[in-house]
């Protein structure tokens, strides 16, 4: 037993060790890489201003969207399928590279409504640059010494100026070369230069769009430094007041819509060096503790298999093939004939025209919320206008059918 103690022991110091010399190694290594991510620390992360927007936004809701605006806004609209009415500020920091047309279509609408939108990049999608009649250009710096690289950003309205700033470590300059629509309006630009305009605010039907080309003055590294937090002050202070919907850097697309809250992420503690040494630290000592207490105290008991259920392997088998196959039409069309067979059985009824009167005697017969019926019946037909299918749909319409069958 010593002698299992002494190893224990040994292993113990060189993990200590070995985190240590890691742990060094790793301070020294800046990354400058410029992710936009939430939760990062490091110099190009927004860690500090997405802690910061509660505050900024005071008595107002926040919250962080996991899923891409084709999904979370179309599923928080009005007559739709999520947990509410999507309204107020709709907020992209960096990274809209990964925004398709539909998920432009779907921010649109949601200014229609008369909500906000406001995105800065260096170079909006070119979708949206195309319908609001927008072209961006660049100007580049070809020498670069510590005084060239610093670009200044500056606003137009008077009572800003005392929150212009600058960034450094900059080799480029994107401006908006072109913006010809009624009422569009210059907020700021950079290098002191009113033609390098690169802020400027768009009325969209009920709405507004804030379209803004400089990302990196929202990182850690610009809103830690000196006063620089000021510029971004006066940029957030055109916004209004109301609820935030911040665009995270992670996408999740296997949930349903209406889960777009994050429930947990391992992946933020694992980048802090301290805890993820801790953390390997206590998987060896509990595994140190099995092998060293895996002696038997008794006999070893004969496991008596029970008797295999044939019907369950055949259920198994069958929606395996399914599954392996990936054909959700075959599936969701099944679910669907299914389902109808079943009303026409239990409530006798017809199921040929699903409308209002079709909810109206469910409802009526079956003793269901007609809230949860009509959710049901509008996914149904929704989806017979459909040509293409995915894993989701067939998720959700098996959602809508439990949802019936629970309440």
């Amino acid at each position: 037993m010593k002698k299992g103690l002494i190893i224990i022991f040994v292993i113990i110091a060189a993990i200590i060790g070995l985190s240590y010399v890691i742990g060094i190694r790793t301070t020294k290594i800046v990354d400058w890489e410029e992710s936009y991510n939430e939760k990062s620390n490091k110099p190009y992360g927004v860690s500090v201003l997405y802690k910061e927007l509660p505050k900024l936004f005071k008595d107002q809701k926040f919250k962080t969207v996991y899923h891409t605006p084709s999904n979370y806004l179309y599923a928080n609209s009005e007559d739709s399928y999520g947990d509410h009415i999507a309204e107020g500020v709709y907020m992209i920091i960096g990274n809209s590279d990964y925004l398709e047309d539909d998920d432009i279509d779907e921010l649109l609408l949601f200014v229609e409504r008369g909500n906000t939108l406001f995105l800065s990049d260096y170079y909006p999608p070119n979708k949206l640059l195309d319908t609001l009649n927008i072209e961006v250009d660049y100007v580049e710096y070809e020498k670069q010494t510590s005084k060239d690289s610093i670009s200044k950003l500056s606003f137009k309205a008077r009572k800003l100026q005392d929150k212009n700033s600058e960034i450094d470590k900059n080799i480029e300059d994107y401006y908006f070369s072109k913006f010809e629509g009624e009422n569009y309006t210059s907020l700021g630009y950079a290098k002191n230069d009113t033609s390098l305009i690169n802020f400027i605010e768009i009325p969209y039907e009920s709405g507004t769009i804030y379209l803004h080309l400089q990302p990196r003055i929202f990182t850690n590294y610009n809103i830690l430094k000196g006063d620089r937090f000021k510029y971004v002050e006066g940029v957030l202070s055109y916004l209004p007041n109301k609820t935030l919907y911040f665009d995270s850097y992670t996408k999740y697309y296997d949930t349903y819509y209406g889960d777009v809250e994050e429930k947990s992420d391992l992946s933020w503690f694992m980048q802090q060096v301290s805890f993820k040494w801790a953390w390997y630290l206590a998987l060896i000592l509990t595994l140190l503790f099995i092998i060293f207490n895996a002696k038997r105290k008794q006999r070893i008991i004969e496991i008596i298999k029970p008797l295999e259920n044939t019907t369950v392997a055949f259920v198994k088998t069958i929606s395996n093939l399914y599954f392996e196959t990936q054909d959700h039409r075959n599936l969701i069309e099944k679910k669907i004939t299914y389902f109808l067979e079943k009303i026409r059985r239990d409530y006798n009824i017809d199921t040929s025209v699903l409308n209002d009167e079709f909810i109206d005697r469910l409802s009526s017969k079956s003793g269901k919320k007609k809230e949860t019926i009509k959710k049901l019946i509008n996914y149904i037909n929704w989806l017979r206008t459909k040509n293409e299918f995915f894993e989701d749909n067939l998720l959700k319409l098996n959602k809508h059918i439990e949802e019936f069958y629970s309440k």
